[in-house]
């Protein structure tokens, strides 16, 4: 996939304006949290058989005692897409239509005091991750697809295969996710639909916390490796949300046409 650099600095006008319409990689996860699908176990039970497992290996797998018999199973086998969109990612998708139309962001370029004090932050984060991982990260502002559909506000670039991401959580609950159960879940679809955009193949994954400096904890980083599998099921889900983009555009053009 080809892909453009705007060089830009985040929370800036331009960067604003870079993304309006733009489905970005810090919402991947909202699009593809569908409501009606299939819970963790029937995806688990689902993929097991669609792979060429037994169904008694499936139902190992999965954890299940008999086989489920729910509908939304049987049609997920069947090779139909099961689950709806959310009321939120349908107002994303609504929201980008919009900014489409006037290419400019809906909001004004609004910003929240997190989003205002992630960005006076990240230069912190990135000195202090290239002192501790022993790398250079060259500034990159917003990449996106060459057709502009997604984009990605990569934090940085390293070398030609390597990128990387700054986060500088307050919640407690996202500071112990990383520190105490090494779980960075949360941000996994931003770092791999950097990569998918990007084409590399490493993500490093920061959380920089200033609080923790005195007992050397202010920075948690891991590199991540590209997963292809995870990033082939994204990227269809993503392409089944930029039509629902498409329509909603449609439909507000013909409105006006009239």
């Amino acid at each position: 996939m080809s892909y453009q650099i705007i060089n830009c600095d985040q929370g800036s006008p331009e960067w604003f304006t870079a993304r309006a319409g733009c489905i970005t990689a810090s919402m991947f996860s909202t699009v593809r949290a569908k409501v009606n699908g299939l819970d963790e176990k029937q995806a688990k039970y689902v993929e097991a058989i669609l792979t060429g497992k037994t169904e008694a290996q499936a139902r190992e797998a999965a954890g299940y005692k008999a086989a489920p018999r729910a509908e939304v199973v049987q049609r997920a086998i069947a090779g139909e897409r099961v689950g709806e969109w959310s009321t939120a990612a349908q107002d994303y998708a609504f929201r980008l239509a919009i900014e489409r139309i006037s290419g400019q962001p809906l909001d004004e370029g609004f910003e929240t005091w997190s989003m205002r004090r992630g960005h006076e932050l990240e230069p912190e984060a990135r000195r202090e991750h290239e002192a501790q991982a022993g790398v250079f990260v060259e500034r990159a502002g917003f990449v996106m697809t060459s057709d502009g559909a997604f984009g990605a506000s990569a934090d940085g670039l390293i070398g030609l295969e390597e990128g990387s991401e700054y986060k500088c959580f307050v919640d407690p609950a996202k500071l112990r996710a990383f520190w105490i159960d090494n779980d960075p879940s949360s941000v996994m679809e931003q770092a791999q639909g950097c990569m998918w955009i990007t084409g590399r193949k490493r993500w490093h994954i920061c959380l920089y916390c200033p609080a923790l400096e005195s007992v050397g904890k202010q920075l948690w980083w891991r590199v991540f490796d590209r997963d292809d599998d995870f990033i082939e099921k994204m990227e269809r889900d993503l392409l089944d949300f930029k039509g629902v983009v498409d329509k909603y555009e449609q439909k507000l053009r013909l409105k006006e046409a009239a």
